[in-house]
């Protein structure tokens, strides 16, 4: 029986451990999608306790508390902050099979030395022994962040955003990590959502004139990614709750957008063929300009409502939202390759049963003498767990080249979760090793470790366009 954690986790064959060991393990991270605070990094924040650090603002550590009947004042609300990792520790342990005990103990030992496993008898020890790392001088945040060998962080930031952060951040020669925004303008394109109208005076606040019909909100959205790439953006990211494609005509367009612009509710079909423009019109700003398009779909959003009412979103209410986007995202790349606005672009589902229709559909818009110019992301939220994985990467393999993957990424708001990184290279050595084992790829060691080496790091370097 295999000790818990040691150093052949996931690991189960010999082949596996050689490829980890020799190419996965002391590759460089490229986190190129996540949500941690530039702020916090310029700042290089230090965190007071393991309970600021590891449970502020993680939806994932949140939901297994509820889910193990626990009060919510010890999760968001105004508990001592020992008493709620008390109360995160004591539902630890029932987490057998769930990504966040591996997630947890791999951070546990990775950046505070601990060896041991989480419970409510060791919670004690273990806040101590994490309240007595987190005042030495390389747990700040830019601390972990050079720690776990991260060379790239792409953040997601609103195109209102002043990138102020970023700017200080890329002028400092003391930190030689590249911090760069992304594009994410969903504030934009949500016509049918409330805070419309508002967020679009925002908007013509930031790019210094009115925004009034189609025009003008192309304009502003156009000034914006000048702006971000002026800053050293890479990517953009879409979060749509589910693919959407329409059709209509610049007036009705106008149309559409006056009566949003005045809370005036549109349809459905009607915020579709807005957000199809929008998308295209973006796709082909991105094409300009060698940047990445991200696309996120599949998610309902919030539908505790008495819960979004309290704490309000991205708090730990979402769930996956399957609604059979497909032939939706078919005919919006067809329309953005045919106006040549197709940019290189990264495609994540929420629903696992998607994986074969996107590792089909990507093949039917590759070439252009791009190397995996369309990527099926890597398993996304609810699907960031072994199996999850596994499913992901089996599926790409079987339907296009999972030696194009671009990997990893952490999708994260926590400074700890590089360790991600690091499970999702175990699993990728464990998989590959299998196929080796079982005599399904040749044991060429040269080949082998140039794809577990690209997979991990070079794909997404080349993909972004990263020099280091």
């Amino acid at each position: 029986m295999a000790a818990f954690m040691n150093e052949d986790f996931l690991l189960n064959t010999a082949w596996a451990k050689r490829l980890y060991s020799r190419y996965a393990a002391e590759m460089p991270i490229i986190d190129y999608h996540c949500h941690v605070s530039p702020k916090e990094i310029w700042e290089d924040k230090r965190f007071s306790n393991i309970t600021e650090l590891w449970l502020a603002g993680d939806h994932y550590k949140w939901r297994l508390m509820r889910g193990n009947g626990v009060e919510e004042r010890y999760i968001t609300g105004d508990a001592p902050a020992k008493e709620k990792f008390f109360k995160f520790a004591e539902a630890l342990p029932r987490a057998i099979g769930n990504p966040m005990y591996h997630w947890c103990h791999l951070e546990l030992k990775r950046y505070f030395g601990y060896e041991g496993v989480l419970n409510k008898d060791t919670a004690p020890q273990v806040w101590e022994l994490c309240e007595e790392k987190l005042r030495e001088p390389e747990m700040s945040v830019r601390g972990i962040i050079k720690k776990s060998g991260v060379v790239f962080i792409g953040t997601t930031d609103d195109p209102v955003d002043s990138l102020e952060y970023h700017q200080l951040l890329a002028a400092d020669p003391s930190f030689d990590v590249t911090v760069a925004p992304s594009f994410r303008p969903d504030k934009a394109l949500n016509i049918d959502k409330a805070g419309f109208s508002a967020y679009i005076r925002t908007l013509s606040e930031a790019v210094g004139y009115e925004i009034s019909d189609m025009d003008t909100l192309r304009r502003a959205l156009a000034d914006r990614i000048a702006y971000f790439a002026e800053n050293g953006c890479r990517a953009a990211d879409h979060g749509l709750d589910r693919m959407v494609y329409g059709e209509a005509d610049e007036a009705t367009l106008n149309d559409i957008l006056t009566r949003g612009l005045s809370d005036t509710a549109v349809t459905d079909a009607e915020a579709d063929a807005f957000k199809t423009a929008l998308l295209c019109f973006c796709g082909s700003e991105y094409v300009r300009r060698g940047m990445v398009m991200q696309l996120h779909y599949n998610c309902i959003r919030n539908p505790n409502s008495k819960m979004l009412s309290i704490l309000g979103p991205d708090t730990g209410f979402d769930c996956v939202g399957p609604n059979n986007g497909s032939r939706a995202l078919a005919r919006l790349l067809d329309r953005m390759y045919a106006d040549n606005a197709l940019p290189k672009t990264v495609i994540y589902s929420l629903d696992p049963q998607d994986n074969a229709m996107i590792g089909s559909l990507i093949g039917a818009f590759q070439g252009e003498g791009v190397r995996g110019k369309l990527q099926h992301g890597s398993a996304w939220w609810f699907n960031d767990h072994k199996e999850g994985m596994r499913a992901q990467m089996t599926s790409l393999a079987n339907l296009s080249l999972l030696g194009n993957f671009i990997g990893m990424l952490t999708d994260s708001r926590s400074f700890l979760s590089y360790t991600r990184h690091e499970y999702f290279r175990r699993i990728l050595c464990a998989l590959i090793g299998e196929w080796v084992e079982n005599g399904e790829y040749p044991a060429d060691e040269a080949t082998l470790g140039a794809l577990v080496g690209d997979i991990c790091f070079e794909n997404a370097k080349r993909y972004f366009d990263l020099s280091f």
